[in-house]
């Protein structure tokens, strides 16, 4: 066979084809570099047109962990869903601190050699006796993994971040007419008449079946999406190490027979595990059960059906959770739900006839001024009346009349009068920090947003899903 190869080598058309192939392969390895698809790429994001490598994310993956309690590092690692906010945490953070870098650059401001060698003499952690120690900076670095350049790296950063976040830095002085006019928008009072239409108050007909029928069409009632699970749990004390490792060899044997194929019944019996089912599980109701934790839950809905989650680590144990079966949203039966539609039709009339009759309460004082059962409220922005009434009460102008409308009753509202509230300069210093620091925080955010449109974060997305989602 070899032979017929050399032999037919020779030949032109055996050339031609020799000339497609190594094309070919010249071409699939060319055509990363051509079109940018080149392997050796590592950026993860663009900030301003900067780079941010998947490396550098890495790094401050690893130091975000670290100042994590063991117990925090736990939950996220067996929470998909808290990863992936972590995950995506550290990529605002870094893409943040790029950001000021860069606008730092495009000011043009620098950070000496000798501010910095400054910088890490004061770190008490380089110091003994109160001096700067080169033994004890050494030890440092040599025991955190960091480098000279590393911890020079870090502080030229924060400096530059300090110059650049002055404004946003800097107290505000709070003019006294601003805090005279927070002052009296929480303290103002308002006098209102207002009269009461409960629905409760109307009686209705008994409801024929066509009518709880066509009420029912229109107001259907949806069962939500549900699930019969079931879990295994091999329970364990997990502040205590000896007791922590014991459960989790236990829990990862347990695991390798039911993948190959054992029943988590039949597993948690083999393994001396608790073996707990439920079923009609929702969002909307959950059991009583302190083993399903926010991250086991997690699962529960992100599961297909007769499928298990991995080895799930909670505070109480180790555990496995599977669907058994899911039975998805749809319409109840009209029967099934016919108290609650009768309920339901019942309210509804009532509603309809309370609605008439305060339209005939506001007609007549709009018309005439006066307004049947009123009763004269002094209200605050908090109490004095239900909670729609007052934002009606505070929302309109003097002499405004309306309906509010609440979940039992109709309330016909007159806004009568205001009291401003006495000055109290003890109270008006109280408040003026606060409106400083809320003017801060409106500060803080317009400048973030000015520094997000200037350096546009751009995700690439290739890197993105292959290393981080």
């Amino acid at each position: 066979m070899l032979e017929y190869l050399r032999n037919a080598a020779d030949k032109p058309l055996a050339k031609v084809l020799m000339g497609i192939l190594i094309f070919s392969f010249v071409g699939w390895g060319v055509a990363e570099w051509v079109f940018g698809l080149t392997s050796s790429d590592t950026t993860l994001v663009r900030v301003g047109g900067e780079k941010i490598s998947i490396q550098q994310y890495n790094n401050m993956r690893s130091n975000e962990l670290a100042a994590m309690s063991r117990d925090a590092q736990r939950e996220l690692y067996s929470n998909p869903v808290k990863m992936s906010d972590f995950q995506n945490g550290v990529i605002k953070k870094i893409a943040s601190v790029q950001r000021i870098s860069k606008h730092a650059d495009d000011l043009g401001y620098v950070v000496s050699d000798h501010r910095i060698a400054n910088d890490i003499r004061a770190i008490p952690q380089f110091q003994e006796n109160g001096k700067f120690s080169t033994a004890a900076f050494d030890v440092v670095l040599q025991n955190s993994g960091l480098t000279e350049s590393d911890v020079a790296n870090d502080l030229r950063i924060k400096a530059m971040h300090e110059m650049v976040n002055v404004p946003t830095t800097t107290q505000i002085e709070t003019p006294r007419f601003a805090t005279v006019a927070a002052y009296n928008a929480r303290n103002t009072k308002r006098e209102i008449n207002m009269a009461t239409v409960k629905f409760s108050t109307f009686k209705t007909q008994k409801p024929t079946d066509e009518e709880l029928r066509d009420f029912y069409a229109a107001h259907p009632h949806h069962v939500a999406e549900s699930r019969d699970i079931s879990y295994v749990i091999v329970p364990a004390a997990m502040d205590k190490p000896d007791e922590y490792e014991i459960a989790l060899k236990t829990a990862q044997k347990m695991e390798d027979d039911i993948i190959g194929g054992e029943k988590l019944s039949a597993a948690a019996k083999t393994y001396n595990a608790k073996f707990v089912q439920h079923a009609g599980v929702s969002t909307e109701k959950l059991p009583d059960d302190k083993n399903l934790t926010e991250s086991v839950v997690a699962n529960i809905f992100e599961l297909a059906p007769e499928t298990e989650s991995e080895l799930i680590e909670t505070k109480t144990g180790f555990i496995i959770v599977r669907v058994d079966k899911i039975i998805p949203e749809h319409t109840a039966e009209f029967d099934s739900v016919k108290k609650e539609i009768v309920a339901e039709w019942t309210k509804s009339e009532q509603e309809k006839m309370a609605y008439v009759r305060a339209n005939e309460l506001l007609v007549e004082l709009n018309e005439n001024g006066k307004l049947q059962g009123a009763k004269k409220l002094t209200v605050s922005r908090t109490d004095g009346a239900p909670m729609p009434v007052l934002v009606e009460a505070f929302k309109n102008k003097i002499g405004n009349n309306s309906i509010v409308s609440d979940t039992d009753a109709f309330y016909v509202v007159n806004i009568a009068d205001e009291k401003l509230p006495e000055t109290n300069d003890k109270k008006l210093d109280e408040l003026k920090p606060e409106i400083a620091n809320m003017s801060m925080r409106h500060l803080d955010a317009d400048y973030n947003a000015y520094l997000e449109r200037k350096y546009p974060a751009k995700i690439n997305e290739k890197i993105y899903n292959r290393f981080v989602k």
